[in-house]
């Protein structure tokens, strides 16, 4: 079976001198029901396609499949996708032997900042970077999904 073994965190301090690349990307959702998700991205003029499973009770592990798909494919089933699109930025930080992906959104998410790391297992160790602020691992507010519904500037 396919599993996603990653922790979140907010970012409290700067990265993006520290990062080695970064891609705008965008994604909608077909389905995006508890449990249970189908996703479209657009990013670096590709298509990709995913679905993730509910996640296990610590919100680290969770089945997830993905396929790359042709540009153009991901451009018609984005017009399927309920309203509310992710829009964001990912910077890829190198920490040790791990690489932090830290997404700055934009759009109705602007101001929201939230590191992400995968790990091969639920409690492999990893070198913390100093701008990681608190974990948010399985809180379902964070999740791109959730945050499509209910965005970051309605938290306040």
């Amino acid at each position: 079976m396919l599993q996603e073994v990653e922790r979140k965190f907010l970012v409290k301090g700067e990265f993006k001198s520290r990062a080695y690349a970064h891609h705008r990307m965008v994604q909608g959702y077909i389905c995006s029901e508890r449990g249970r998700t189908v996703r479209v991205r657009i990013s670096e003029q590709k298509g990709f396609l995913t679905i993730k499973g509910p996640s296990d009770d610590s919100g680290i592990t969770r089945f997830e499949w993905e396929k790359e798909l042709p540009l153009h494919e991901a451009e018609a089933l984005i017009q399927l996708c309920l309203p509310g699109k992710i829009d964001k930025t990912r910077y890829l930080v190198q920490e040790g032997d791990h690489v932090f992906e830290v997404d700055e959104f934009h759009g109705e998410n602007a101001g929201l900042l939230v590191a992400e790391i995968e790990l091969r297992h639920a409690d492999e160790s990893f070198v913390k970077p100093d701008f990681l602020g608190e974990e948010v691992t399985g809180d379902r507010r964070y999740y791109n999904s959730e945050l499509m519904k209910n965005p970051f500037s309605n938290w306040m």
